[in-house]
């Protein structure tokens, strides 16, 4: 029974607190699990921005632009990329407590139903921040660096974890439909390509046509194109409609897709068990 003078606001927020607090410990006792999520970032920077980047050349930088050129024109893609993958994980931690019965078990209790979904999302959004902390470290130690002000910059971060917490209801969704943590990681086939298709490695202009307008189009592209300019980092941009309002599209897009997908993954949590 909830303690007089306790609102049900209160007990909500105190037992999604207690499911972030849980999911902190359990990456604590399993350090493997978050070094590699931590890590991989670090390890996509330096492959991308090393083994590829001197074979590449930044935007507008003609033939005497430098790798370092194009790496301050790909940090930016980098973080937009390590954001969108960051809803797989989501989705494997949400299928595999499904799949133990963890997530039955704190149906059964007397907490907030809410607190199983928005625990998870305030987890992920933390772990995101740490992810974003030590990218935005190893980027610097390569020589990136953010020109525009501080008041851009810390927009240009606050754009990186909105589109995060938009894919994070997409990952509960999808974690609460999959019938497995496998089938889970198969979803690498459809954001991978997603990822690519963008503007996050190279402009959209350099692309055929039809290619090209797709890419533009892509969610992730109006973020990295938005992070860009607010980090005074190279845009490219084409002249198009949806190059010239990416900061636009990049508070729309994470906005419908969480109007989307949050309500989903709300009425499948709710379906469970039926």
């Amino acid at each position: 029974m909830p303690l007089p003078g306790r609102s049900r606001a209160y007990w909500a927020a105190a037992d999604c607190w207690n499911i972030v607090r849980r999911t902190l410990i359990h990456y604590r006792r399993k350090p493997a699990f978050i070094a590699w999520q931590l890590g991989f970032p670090i390890v996509s920077v330096l492959l991308y921005g090393y083994v590829f980047g001197g074979a590449m050349r930044p935007p507008g930088g003609g033939e005497g632009g430098t790798a370092a050129d194009y790496r301050a024109y790909l940090m930016p893609g980098m973080f937009v990329m390590t954001m969108a993958f960051g809803f797989m994980g989501t989705a494997t931690a949400v299928v595999t407590d499904a799949q133990k019965g963890v997530t039955d078990r704190f149906r059964s209790m007397p907490m907030a139903p809410s607190a199983v979904v928005t625990g998870r999302g305030v987890t992920d959004l933390l772990v995101s921040a740490a992810e974003l902390t030590i990218l935005a470290l190893t980027a610097l130690a390569m020589g990136w660096r953010a020109d525009g002000a501080v008041a851009a910059t810390a927009g240009a971060f606050a754009l990186l974890l909105w589109l995060r917490f938009a894919l994070i209801w997409l990952g509960v969704w999808l974690g609460l439909l999959l019938p497995s943590p496998e089938a889970a990681g198969s979803l690498y086939a459809v954001v991978f390509p997603l990822t690519m298709i963008s503007s996050i490695f190279v402009p959209t202009s350099t692309m055929p046509g039809w290619l090209g307008t797709l890419a533009a189009w892509n969610p992730l592209s109006s973020t990295a194109s938005a992070t860009r300019g607010l980090f005074g980092n190279e845009v490219a941009s084409d002249g198009s409609w949806v190059q010239e309002h990416a900061l636009l599209l990049a508070v729309a897009w994470p906005l419908a897709i969480t109007a989307v997908c949050l309500p989903l993954a709300v009425r499948r949590f709710r379906a469970l068990g039926r």
